[in-house]
């Protein structure tokens, strides 16, 4: 079936036609969760499964396409690689941190100093690799509660 095109033989269906639905029950946006890592492998591993899960995913591959999204103020949680392309991102977790309101950020990292760092970059959670896809799905979940989020 062409793109555009009604799947119950309307015809097509006009661009200038389509709007965003209304939420008339209250229900809140589906949080936006930004992944920055360099591995396209596990940008797309949390994308897919988080997905899954009801959440809306952007994805970065360095720390001036995190900072552009971050900036947008449109992100609910950041999983954050701790080393891109060879360099510390633990500068981020901080201007996240000063944002209003303040977006938390998981350090996701496969060195064994990853525990150590986000004691002292003070994330709020670290996300060690490998991981198991619960623990993903778990943290993102606590971390873009409205709760949290204030």
């Amino acid at each position: 079936m062409e793109r555009g095109a009604a799947n119950r033989g309307y015809g097509p269906i006009a661009p200038d036609t389509l709007v965003a639905m209304a939420d008339t029950e209250g229900h809140a946006a589906a949080p936006r969760i930004l992944v920055v890592d360099d591995e396209p492998s596990i940008r797309l591993l949390c994308r897919v499964n988080l997905e899954l899960e009801g959440h809306e995913v952007l994805e970065a591959d360095s720390l001036a396409t995190a900072r552009a999204a971050v900036a947008t103020g449109d992100v609910d949680v950041v999983l954050l690689d701790i080393h891109l392309h060879g360099e510390r991102s633990d500068a981020l977790i901080a201007e996240c941190h000063d944002l209003h309101p303040p977006i938390p950020v998981v350090i996701v990292s496969g060195s064994a100093d990853a525990k150590q760092l986000a004691e002292l970059s003070h994330a709020d959670a670290i996300l060690p690799k490998p991981f198991e896809l619960d623990e993903l799905i778990a943290i993102v979940h606590k971390l873009s509660s409205p709760q949290v989020r204030r």
